[in-house]
């Protein structure tokens, strides 16, 4: 019988371009804390002037006061929470400098969604891809239904949630 443990690969051996994969997630959350404080004051330093910079045009005008109002409602918690949706990750911690919300709240908040979110990502998500690659390697056509499969469920996720937008501006319409 075959041990369980001799397929799982020892985590200290991992590396990329020769350096330990660990370390790697460990410069990535510093990079990435390192990029939040940056943002942070810039936000802080432009405050109201960044709105009509070419980011906050790019960004637009909705978008903003629906990350302003989310930074007011909860405060730290919200860049926390920017770590784990895509769009807000790099356009909240600017919004909070403008804001001027507490700096040591925010570099708590920061430092704890960096040191979530990186190693989540590292190992869990490539955890995936590494994983579909193996299986890629092995059977080109299973690899091949999962990718379908995958796009497809994400495709009925973007569908159901455009309906539901839709629906309640419609509803918002209908009240107004």
């Amino acid at each position: 019988m075959r041990l369980l443990a001799a397929d799982i690969t020892d985590p200290n051996s991992l590396s990329v371009l020769g350096m330990p994969l660990w370390l790697w997630v460990v410069l990535g959350a510093i990079g990435l804390f390192c990029a939040f404080q940056a943002y942070y004051w810039v936000g802080y330093k432009l405050g109201p002037k960044i709105y009509a910079s070419r980011l906050g045009r790019k960004v637009g005008e909705k978008s903003i006061l629906r990350v302003e109002n989310a930074v007011r409602r909860w405060g730290a918690l919200a860049v926390y929470g920017c770590f784990w949706v895509p769009g807000l990750r790099h356009t909240l911690p600017w919004v909070a400098g403008a804001l001027r919300i507490s700096y040591p709240w925010y570099v708590v908040a920061s430092a704890l969604g960096c040191l979530t979110w990186v190693p989540v990502t590292s190992f869990g998500l490539y955890s995936v891809i590494w994983g579909w690659l193996r299986l890629a390697a092995e059977s080109p056509l299973l690899a091949g239904v999962a990718a379908v499969a995958a796009v497809a469920l994400i495709a009925v996720v973007v569908h159901r949630r455009r309906r539901r937008r839709a629906a309640q501006r419609a509803e918002e319409l209908a009240n107004v």
